[in-house]
């Protein structure tokens, strides 16, 4: 009788200890078939994607480099150093002019321009025509600011947009920059046209300008494409 009492004391006793155990013993769930095979094909589909990426910006580069090879930027054009940076949308060209001058050029990328539709005619692609922005700073000493030019390039000629004049260490709110350049006196803007063309900024410059920005969007392009591919043929 006192053994009995023993053994049912003892089997009340672990009963407890043993639930508490059960809950942490799981079965290892393994995938079924069928998701092993979804995971195989989302995997396949993945990678087939990728590879037409790839294969297509190859086709690009080579079709690319087949038109023309890529070609390194000259490091200087007459009395102007040209600084062209791989990656960057600006051209920096510099100069010294006189005893106490100091120029400098930053010009951009293309740019597209459409002359105005006449009589309702819609406008093409041959319609259009590329140009580029250019800065153009002209420094004598840190106490007499900067005379800044903005202008656009074109194929063969230099169009100036505003002149005006601000600080070295930059604008701020905003000054009064001037009246719009046509504006001005017929005489005025034919000497400002004659300050530019005696510092070397001319329609000489502009049909270099034009042909450097040629290579360079070639260039970035091919190099943009590269990039992307290289990012996508990436494995983990």
């Amino acid at each position: 009788m006192f053994l009995r009492r023993i053994g049912q004391m003892g089997r009340r006793q672990s009963s407890p200890i043993l639930s508490c155990y059960r809950p942490l013993i799981t079965p290892i769930q393994h995938p079924s078939p069928n998701e092993q095979s979804r995971g195989f094909v989302s995997e396949m589909r993945k990678t087939a994607f990728e590879d037409r990426i790839r294969r297509l910006i190859r086709n690009d580069i080579q079709y690319e480099l087949d038109r023309s090879p890529l070609t390194q930027l000259v490091s200087k054009f007459k009395s102007f150093s040209v600084d062209e940076r791989s990656g960057e949308q600006w051209i920096r060209l510099n100069k010294k002019f006189g005893d106490n001058e100091e120029i400098k050029l930053e010009v951009t990328m293309f740019q597209v321009s459409a002359p105005p539709a006449k009589d309702g005619s819609l406008t093409t692609a041959n319609d259009l025509e590329l140009y580029i922005s250019m800065v153009v700073d002209v420094f004598k000493d840190e106490d007499s600011g900067i005379l800044e030019f903005v202008c656009n390039v074109w194929p063969d000629s230099i169009e100036i947009d505003k002149v005006f004049m601000r600080d070295q260490d930059g604008m701020t709110g905003k000054p009064y920059l001037g009246p719009p350049f046509q504006d001005l006196d017929d005489e005025l803007q034919s000497s400002l046209y004659d300050f530019l063309e005696s510092r070397g900024i001319n329609d000489e410059l502009a049909v270099f300008l034009h042909k450097c920005m040629q290579h360079k969007s070639k260039n970035e392009y091919i190099r943009w494409m590269g990039n992307i591919e290289s990012f996508v043929a990436r494995k983990k």
